[in-house]
């Protein structure tokens, strides 16, 4: 299947790592020429290394969670041409008792994952707009419409990139622009598999049964019974990006395997 992706100039913000790095990578894989993004430059260029045997790779460093270090993406991404694609997948977590997270912790989790896509959007929609062609994606979790009690500050600003992502696309409604959020659930990336391998050799277990009762105790909703792969959901995301998902819009794509208990 050709997904139109050729020559199309894709920023992933956070792709040092995990979901995003993975998710570049698939884009790249699809002829789509990508920028990488984080918070370091030494961080950023060794990615843009790794993946340059893909194809057209370039690196922008910015922290995405403050207007300042924004607004210079914005300017370099628009000197490298016009963003086709946005994918905002920047985001932070901890596991935290609720009454134990501060205004400050709030007002943090706010800039990172939600302002983050708040300013990049504002800033390329209305390109995507004039030129009648574009693609964004927020990278939301299962958390924002399943909430964690240790996870509330979390679940709270996923839930509003769904509502952004849906607001966004009623706001381009009738143009070749669509938006859609991406709800990934517990993925196997390489900070969480050495998290979960690093538990379960603390409890002196094997891990391919440590994983199975993890998913029998702590997640028993789960359809797969297992963790999602960081390809699974990069290319849901490079799906949704393309051009034979013109019609998918406005949506919030799970991809959680089927944790939530629910049709809709």
């Amino acid at each position: 299947m050709n997904l139109g992706l050729e020559d199309k100039l894709v920023l992933v913000t956070g792709s040092t790592g995990g979901i995003g790095k993975g998710t570049a990578k698939s884009f790249l894989q699809e002829g789509a020429r990508v920028i990488i993004n984080g918070r370091t430059e030494k961080g950023v260029q060794a990615v843009v290394e790794e993946l340059s045997v893909f194809g057209t790779v370039y690196g922008i460093a910015a922290d995405v969670s403050t207007a300042e270090e924004s607004r210079v993406l914005v300017d370099k991404v628009n000197e490298l041409g016009s963003l086709d694609v946005l994918v905002n997948n920047t985001g932070v977590f901890e596991v935290k008792p609720f009454v134990d997270v501060t205004d400050e912790e709030w007002l943090s989790y706010y800039q990172t994952n939600v302002l983050s896509s708040v300013r990049l959007s504002r800033a390329f929609l209305p390109g995507m707009i004039d030129k009648n062609w574009g693609r964004i994606i927020n990278l939301a979790s299962e958390a924002g419409i399943k909430p964690y009690p240790e996870l509330i500050p979390y679940g709270v600003s996923k839930t509003a990139l769904i509502t952004l992502s849906r607001g966004l696309a009623e706001l381009a409604k009738g143009t070749g622009v669509t938006v859609n959020s991406v709800l990934p659930g517990p993925t196997w990336t390489e900070g969480f598999a050495k998290f979960i391998t690093d538990l379960a050799t603390e409890k002196g277990q094997e891990l391919e049964p440590f994983i199975r009762e993890y998913f029998q105790e702590s997640t028993p909703t789960s359809l797969i019974q297992r963790f999602a792969s960081v390809e699974e959901v990069a290319d849901t995301i490079v799906f949704l990006s393309s051009v034979n998902a013109a019609a998918i819009n406005g949506i919030a794509q799970r991809v959680e395997g089927g944790i939530i208990q629910s049709i809709m």
